[in-house]
């Protein structure tokens, strides 16, 4: 029998430009599937009110870091370098497979919840064989679409982000492929969260690469931020080792030079962008508009919760806001007028949606409401204050709306969120979260007094 989902009457805004914006349109779901996007559609199905709302794809987020839900907010006013000692140094090696299991559970509904139907997991915590499994453990049971970045451990600063000499172990992740993605067709699928050169030695690196290759899956490393990585020239490096390739994305990216720029660009990689937490804890300015000169589809991550909030529409802002303040005060300095490639608010919407399901290949699955593409679709309540009156559904999406406006989360042809509460458990994962944070808080506590030197 077949599963249909009709929504009704609501201000499509689909990012296909084949399909367009419908200020009055249904969208038709048909077994997870998209099967019709049409100012008016006849069906039986379950029918959803979107009158009223304004319905987009799911956000896609790029990079996170979901297992730091546990330490949410514990380093508010953190750099970089701060974040390198108070959590990797701190925190992470403390790190059980249950405090990653609430941790991503936790992370991946706070996901849905605030409208991202997507998540790449850039999971730096494998200090066990258990702590891979307990992190796609929590987001099979989530049920968002996620691509899982297996990473490295995190029990010592200094072994795992000095010229490390310490490879992921390639047996594991060759574990990891085959028992939970021997198919790429999944909800779930794999990549490869790499530190790369200047954090790890060359060895280390090219062994990295040639295991993410050999098991045909995509990999996402940091590049170009903050006091040391900006130094670096991770991508010129990579680009001596004969490494670039299609299948790279590259974080962050905010000290590229010119030439790294067009590495990235002719070898095919792909960019995910991080702009509250680029601009806060001093990894440099985003570069969102300077991906776009050079032919690149920037998309935006939420990185790390320790700091920042774990929404996309921060990050709309934050990214909107810091390029247009940058090239306004480049343009006053040299009182030149602003030039027309000014960063629109439609653009930011596009780069949340489709440009993120392009970075994380998925873009033949997901990224827009287009017929035959899998059903990841956000209904936003515009009746709402503090969106109402509409006059552009885009710029209403980017610059008015928040989570709260969230009140349908639909993935793969599931509904996650009805009228503005998720369908998961969630007092069950607060309170394992919870949990977790007083574990994890209480182990830190020991082990300062285990190096407190006595008396």
């Amino acid at each position: 029998m077949t599963d249909r989902i009709l929504l009704r009457a609501g201000h499509v805004l689909s990012m296909d430009p084949s399909v367009g914006d419908l200020p009055r349109g249904d969208v038709l779901i048909e077994d997870g599937r998209i099967t019709a996007v049409r100012p008016e559609i006849s069906a039986d199905a379950e029918v959803l009110d979107m009158t009223g709302r304004i319905v987009i794809p799911g956000f896609v987020d790029t990079h996170r870091h979901t297992w730091e839900a546990s330490i949410r907010g514990v380093a508010p006013d953190a750099t970089l370098d701060d974040y390198f000692v108070d959590i990797l140094d701190t925190f992470a090696p403390l790190y059980t497979p249950e405090d990653v299991y609430a941790a991503n559970l936790a992370g991946a509904l706070e996901c849905l919840n605030a409208g991202i139907t997507t998540l790449v997991d850039w999971s730096h915590i494998n200090n066990t064989p258990e702590h891979p499994d307990a992190a796609i453990q929590a987001l099979t049971e989530t049920g968002i679409r996620a691509q899982y970045a297996y990473g490295s451990a995190n029990t010592s600063l200094a072994d795992y982000w000095f010229e490390s000499k310490i490879a992921i172990p390639g047996d594991d992740v060759r574990r990891i492929r085959a028992q939970y993605f021997s198919s790429d067709d999944g909800l779930l699928t794999m990549a490869l969260a790499t530190r790369g050169p200047g954090f790890c030695v060359n060895d280390v690196v090219t062994s990295e690469w040639a295991l993410a290759r050999e098991l045909d899956i995509p990999i996402t490393v940091h590049v170009a931020m903050g006091r040391l990585a900006g130094r670096f020239g991770m991508v010129k490096q990579l680009n001596d080792l004969g490494l670039l390739g299609p299948d790279t994305t590259y974080i962050h990216c905010c000290y590229l030079h010119e030439d790294e720029w067009q590495m990235v660009a002719d070898s095919g990689g792909t960019v995910s962008i991080a702009p509250q937490v680029e601009t806060q804890m001093g990894h440099g300015w985003p570069p969102v508009m300077a991906a776009i000169e050079h032919g690149l589809r920037p998309s935006l991550s939420i990185d790390v919760v320790t700091t920042v909030p774990g929404d996309m529409f921060t990050q709309i802002r934050a990214a909107f806001g810091a390029e247009r303040a940058r090239l306004n005060a480049d343009c006053w300095q040299a009182n030149m007028p602003v030039p027309e490639s000014m960063l629109t608010a439609r653009q930011m919407l596009e780069i949340a949606t489709s440009n993120g399901a392009h970075v994380a290949g998925l873009e033949h699955r997901t990224g827009s409401l287009t017929p035959g593409k899998r059903a990841d679709v956000v209904a936003l309540d515009a009746t709402a204050l503090n969106i109402a009156p509409v006059h552009d559904a885009a710029s209403a999406v980017t610059l008015c709306a928040d989570v709260s406006n969230v009140e349908t989360v639909i993935v793969d042809g599931v509904i996650r969120k009805r009228d503005g509460r998720l369908t998961a458990d969630v007092a069950r994962a607060r309170q394992l979260v919870e949990e977790s944070r007083d574990r994890l808080l209480a182990a830190k506590e020991a082990k300062a007094k285990e190096a407190k030197p006595t008396a």
